[in-house]
């Protein structure tokens, strides 16, 4: 399918202007660029949810398309299963219809009347052949075989969709669109929510879809092992890469220094033709010389018609981020025996069962675990605001400890910027803005609540924040989640030269192989660690019979 000339405005703001792309339904596409840029926009009108202000979109006969948006929603008065069941319409309602026949066949006014009787029994034939050829008898297995692959057990099956953690509503729409199986699959942040067992089984999807993919996500891992070309939309238009993100990131920067490099050229010889046109007119003017005159005003028509190069922006606005930090003690944290088990009916969920972890200045290192294996019970244990039901917290004496929260709940949402940073570093609204201002904040906003702020922006003002905490211990749960990627890397630079210690609670695989140098893994309570970053550990898991 493609899109041509297409234009689209949000309330006055254009979006896209002209824009023409063309989404092959043979490969897998990352589609990458700045939040706010369009990305989610862009799928939608792939999609056919939105309609073009000008321009056209034109489908292939017979291509059907597939949209996963970054929150699906369900009919909360249905079941896992039954959702799941309804993710083929065609399905469904063939399905629907063979059963109001039967009722038909079995209405004694029906079966005593031989003309309505043909009639029933020849619909019936006929159902049960497009049933067939839809795949219905097959059905039922295909729905509980596609839930289970990915990871949503017959345990969850008589569960109501709202009862289903963030991950799993996810991995359910997507059961939903491989069990439809649509010729162009669009994902909107798929693995959003995903623990790394989700992200595995995410991947795997992918690989194995027999379709085209268009993938909208900032998991630059996910991307690296997915994707066969890479689309970047940026300033309303886009932009072809072929192979996955670390191709692309390469391939990018030395297409903008050959750029600038054809920039410089051209405005030097624009430059020498316009002094020399110049002169040549001023000579005319002067020596009443109509040759040289005419002569100058063809050199002007001249770079009239030349094809300019766009200048290149080869240093974009990022947030500027600098984590000073200081020596302090040399033994920073340790964790002695750490158990903690909560109350329940049944009497008790033992969520942490001897936890032991030491830290020293200066180290990176990354928690990781399944969802609800505790990581955050561990963290709030540590920052004291849960008391452990057995073991020891021992933080060194010059330490001093930051924290950034992953729902951004260390914020009230009913203070403006100002405010906030005036609370947490007593500053007035001058230099308060000049340091909002290094956070891509307008003084606009500075003068807003918090709780206008996206997701994305609540990061960039918690990352402000830790900047004038005086800290040198970092406290992280999964900092890059709402951050896009020009973001994530400012964060990670920012670590790597941080003078101090960090412990960060994170599922992102291309940050944890950046930005840490040991990985603890939490599950069933116990702490096992591994000596490198991401892919240090998944080798090492791997090696001794862990699997993804």
């Amino acid at each position: 399918m493609s899109l041509a000339q297409v234009s689209y405005t949000y309330l006055t703001r254009p979006i896209f202007t002209g824009l023409n792309w063309e989404v092959h339904d043979d490969r897998v596409v990352g589609l990458v660029g700045p939040n706010g840029s369009g990305k989610s926009t862009l799928l939608r009108l792939v999609a056919g949810d939105l309609a073009p202000l000008e321009g056209v979109r034109v489908a292939s006969s017979g291509l059907t398309i597939g949209y996963l948006a970054q929150e699906p929603r369900f009919d909360p008065q249905l079941t896992v299963w039954e959702e799941a069941m309804r993710a083929s319409e065609r399905v469904a309602t063939l399905d629907h219809r063979l059963h109001e026949v039967e009722h038909r066949l079995a209405d004694p006014v029906v079966y005593g009347d031989e003309r309505a009787l043909t009639r029933a029994l020849a619909e019936q034939e006929r159902l049960l052949a497009a049933f067939e050829e839809a795949g219905g008898p097959s059905y039922e297995g295909r729905v509980r075989s596609t839930l289970i692959e990915l990871g949503l057990g017959e345990g969850v099956f008589t569960l109501p969709t709202t009862a289903l953690s963030g991950g799993q509503q996810k991995l359910l729409g997507i059961a939903r669109q491989a069990i439809r199986q649509p010729g162009l699959l669009l994902l909107d942040e798929p693995d959003n929510h995903l623990d790394l067992d989700g992200k595995a089984m995410l991947e795997r999807f992918i690989r194995g879809f027999k379709g085209g993919v268009v993938v909208v996500s900032h998991d630059r891992y996910l991307l690296d092992m997915v994707a066969d070309e890479i689309i970047d939309l940026e300033d309303g238009g886009l932009k072809r890469y072929t192979g996955n993100y670390s191709e692309f990131v390469v391939e990018k920067q030395q297409a903008l220094l050959r750029q600038q490099t054809l920039y410089q050229i051209q405005q030097r010889e624009i430059t020498r033709l316009e002094q020399s046109a110049k002169r040549l007119m001023m000579w005319g003017k002067i020596y009443n010389n109509q040759k040289f005159a005419r002569h100058g005003q063809s050199i002007m028509k001249r770079i009239e018609k030349i094809e300019r190069i766009e200048r290149p922006v080869l240093d974009r606005r990022r947030m500027s981020l600098r984590l000073e930090g200081w020596r302090g003690s040399s033994k920073v944290l340790e964790l002695q025996g750490i158990a903690k088990a909560f109350a329940t009916a049944d009497g008790e969920n033992r969520v942490l069962e001897d936890v032991n972890l030491l830290l020293w200045h200066g180290e990176r290192v990354g928690l990781v675990g399944p969802n609800g294996a505790g990581k955050s019970v561990l963290f709030r244990i540590i920052r004291g605001q849960e008391a452990p039901s057995a073991g020891t917290v021992y933080i060194g004496p010059s330490v001093v400890a930051g924290y950034y929260a992953q729902q951004h709940e260390t914020l009230d949402g009913s203070l403006t910027l100002f405010e906030t940073l005036a609370m947490q570093a007593n500053l007035p609204e001058s230099p308060a803005m000049a340091h909002l201002s290094r956070f891509m904040f307008t003084y606009e906003q500075a003068r807003s609540q918090v709780s206008t702020l996206s997701g994305g922006e609540r990061s960039r003002l918690q990352m402000a924040l830790l900047m004038l905490g005086g800290v040198n211990l970092l406290l992280l749960d999964e900092p890059t989640n709402n951050l896009d990627i020009a973001s994530a890397e400012v964060l990670e630079d920012a670590l790597d030269d941080f003078n101090g210690t960090v412990l960060v609670i994170s599922h992102d695989r291309y940050f944890l192989d950046r930005a840490v140098d040991r990985v603890v893994e939490l599950e069933h309570g116990r702490l096992t660690e591994y000596i490198g970053g991401y892919s240090d550990y998944e080798s090492a898991r791997l090696a001794r019979g862990g699997a993804r």
